[in-house]
């Protein structure tokens, strides 16, 4: 029986399509897009109305700072006199449309000077350079049309670019606008171009719309453009969002990882200047492949490989390195291996195997390896063509970026991968120092700079800063003296009592057998530490297991658990994921109570025992709601809101937002809420609820729910 080709896509230029997509014309390999009809102009929707009711739809987000094209497209330049553009709108205003929206004013009328007095001064050098540009700098900004229409971009960049005589070597051109560092010297340029598959004569309108200054955010955007393409010159390479050097990369052969040294990098305004931020950055990754890691899972558990795969590997960054890009693993296609073919561009069938080996030449040699499958959140290809079905991955030519959890875990490992992360402050202002004289010395990317009228300062922004003193810690007994240089008052704290404490008064305390003794020296610290802190630990009920199983811990919980148990504390023999998730998972969600877990090498050093008890036993007091310490708040009456976004990587199409909010004063006392919505978004559907329960929660006083 004949097998019908898979869906999907090679890796590459190659595309397959979608079960049920329309068939299209045939075109040879790594053709461009055949031309299609233009796309309708976007329409101007309403924000969408939160819940989870909620329509859900793909949204193209824009970059922060970027506006849209159609707005671009319409700006006009004033010109002096009759038509020229109104005047500038007073400060902290500023008119859309019809409509003048007032600004936040943010400084007090009285303050001239933001800069500070306190405190004594420190030079200080920052990781930014400043990006300059040449008196009287400005970009100009031109819409380009074309007649009759050329639908596909790659046709009418090459175009413009056979008028280079005019425009100049100095342009950016993204098939819809120009971006010139000079001034045409008619407002509306006519050229004509032959279209070379039909010899037509194109007539090709260049409209001057815009003059920009050096701080717009179109021009903060060019820069970035700019940038990103002195890096690729420099032999950087774009992996996610950064930019790493593969010929640097740095061996750790005894645990299988390499590290490739890199920089985030970002060009944005700060107060009148435009600076490059630049930070040293390290990528990870494994020497072994993904099928190298497959064999090494299928010889320790054969009974349940393809169920323990799938949960290792799905959500897992890989790296291909015929093209160095990075893909998530959403799913194993475990029917499916390199002889199977796909659907080129022209309508002709090839496998894995082949292609691979005509397109990059790479040889594949397991011909029983399933087939990985990424699913890109990307719907439109750059031609503009629509993306249709899934990515397909060979695990031989894929690496595993990152760390495992047992890696972060293990002590050799981390210090191992240290010695080539772990730069201190002048060995991180030499590899700044290095990557600008890098790029200040590359003919390619000055020429191109020149060209723009812009350049990067030499040497780091140096400014002054002050050192503040330093705040009081206050406890119940009053404040603490503390060297601030340290940032730690743990000794300072040891023997002082606590603002308020909770008597532990019902509790658990779970151990395996063999851990018995440790158990027991521990549970003598935990009880001397209490009392000169203030609280007062009862003897708990002691529940010796007979081995470290899961099962164990949660029957014994199950067991032992009452309306009045306060606190749960279990020790662990060894540091497991899947262990503490069940544990958390239990006294989280399955029988709400707060809880402590322990891994038993914390307790080895007995001449650290004294010290790991104390801050266990803060550990304990903060989750039963006691207040440890504060710090002087001037400001009365003020709640502090917390809000951070968790985006699964192991499910997708949904993300979980956590909002806590101040209680006190103080800020020592705080209520939390989980709320979750839909994946990709950062302001979370849940907020209005989560505030809303907050301060019901502070103030008392219940607020109507407004739908």
């Amino acid at each position: 029986m004949s097998q019908q080709p898979p869906s999907g896509r090679a890796r590459g230029r190659a595309r397959g399509r979608a079960r049920g997509a329309v068939e299209e014309p045939p075109r040879r390999p790594g053709a461009g897009v055949a031309p299609s009809a233009a796309a309708p102009p976007p329409v101007a929707t309403a924000p969408p109305a939160s819940g989870r009711g909620r329509q859900r739809r793909w949204v193209t987000a824009r970059a922060p700072g970027a506006p849209p094209t159609s707005q671009l497209e319409a700006l006009s330049l004033g010109e002096k006199g009759a038509g020229a553009a109104p005047a500038a709108q007073p400060f902290g205003r500023r008119r859309r449309g019809d409509v003048v929206i007032e600004e936040p004013h943010t400084r007090p009328a009285h303050v001239q000077d933001k800069k500070g007095s306190t405190g004594h001064p420190v030079p200080l050098v920052t990781n930014f350079f400043r990006v300059s540009s040449t008196p009287s700098w400005a970009l100009y900004q031109y819409n380009v049309s074309f007649a009759p229409e050329i639908d596909y971009r790659g046709v009418r960049i090459s175009m413009v670019k056979e008028h280079i005589e005019l425009i100049g070597e100095t342009y950016a051109f993204d098939g819809m606008i120009l971006f010139l560092p000079k001034r045409l010297e008619q407002r509306e340029t006519v050229l004509f171009s032959e279209r070379r598959n039909d010899g037509a004569n194109i007539k090709i309108t260049i409209t001057l719309t815009n003059e920009l200054p050096p701080t717009s955010p179109t021009c903060i955007q060019l820069y970035n453009i700019l940038f990103r393409k002195a890096l690729h010159e420099i032999g950087m390479q774009q992996i996610g969002r950064n930019n790493y050097n593969p010929d640097m990369a740095a061996y750790v052969p005894q645990h299988k990882l390499e590290v490739w040294p890199g920089f985030v990098t970002s060009i944005l305004q700060y107060e009148a200047n435009v600076m490059l931020m630049a930070d040293v950055s390290h990528k990870i990754l494994r020497t072994d492949t993904v099928l190298d890691f497959l064999y090494d899972l299928y010889n320790k558990t054969q009974h349940s490989f393809h169920e323990n795969a799938t949960k290792k590997l799905v959500g897992e960054i890989v790296l291909t390195r015929y093209n160095n890009k990075t893909y998530r693993i959403d799913d194993i296609d475990w029917e499916q291996n390199p002889q199977n073919k796909f659907k080129m561009f022209d309508g002709t069938e090839m496998s894995y195997v082949e292609y691979y080996a005509k397109q990059y030449n790479k040889t594949v040699r397991d011909m029983d390896q399933p087939l990985l499958v990424s699913r890109p959140k990307k719907k439109v290809q750059k031609g503009g063509k629509p993306m249709e079905g899934p990515l397909y991955l060979l695990p031989e030519l894929c690496t595993l970026t990152g760390l495992t959890d047992e890696g972060r875990a293990d002590y050799h490992v981390m210090k191992d991968i240290a010695i080539h992360t772990r730069l201190t402050p002048d060995k991180r202002n030499d590899t700044l120092q290095t990557f600008i004289n890098t790029l200040n010395k590359n003919e390619k990317v000055q020429k191109d700079m020149k060209g723009w009228g812009l350049s990067y300062d030499k040497t780091l922004l140096k400014l002054e800063g002050r050192v503040m003193p330093p705040e009081k810690i206050w406890q119940r007994s009053g404040s603490c003296n503390y060297k601030p240089q340290d940032a730690d008052w743990g000794k300072e704290m040891r023997g002082q009592q606590l603002i308020s404490y909770v008597p532990m008064q019902n509790w658990l305390f779970i151990f395996p057998q063999r851990n018995s003794s440790q158990a027991q020296d521990f549970l003598q610290a935990l009880v001397r530490v209490g009392p000169p802190m203030g609280m007062n630990i009862n003897k708990p009920i002691m529940c010796e297991i007979r081995d470290d199983r899961t099962d164990n811990y949660l029957r014994t919980m199950r067991e032992q658990m009452n309306d009045k148990t306060q606190m749960v504390v279990c020790l662990l023999s060894s540091q497991r994921k899947d262990r503490y998730d069940a544990i958390k998972k239990f006294c989280c969600v399955d029988h709400p109570v707060p809880s402590q877990v322990i891994v038993s090498r914390t307790l080895n050093k007995k001449q650290m025992l004294m010290s790991v008890a104390t801050k266990i036993a803060l550990q304990l007091n903060c989750k039963l709601g006691g207040e440890l310490w504060a710090v002087e708040i001037p400001l009365k009456s003020m709640m502090v809101v917390g809000i951070d976004c968790y985006h699964d990587s192991a499910t997708k199409g949904q993300s979980i937002g956590g909002v806590i909010a101040s209680m006190n004063n103080s800020l020592t006392r705080w209520y939390s809420r989980c709320t979750f919505h839909h994946s990709g978004q950062e302001l979370i559907d849940g907020l209005k609820v989560c505030l809303q329960g907050e301060w019901n929660q502070e103030s008392r006083v219940r607020i109507p729910v407004c739908t």
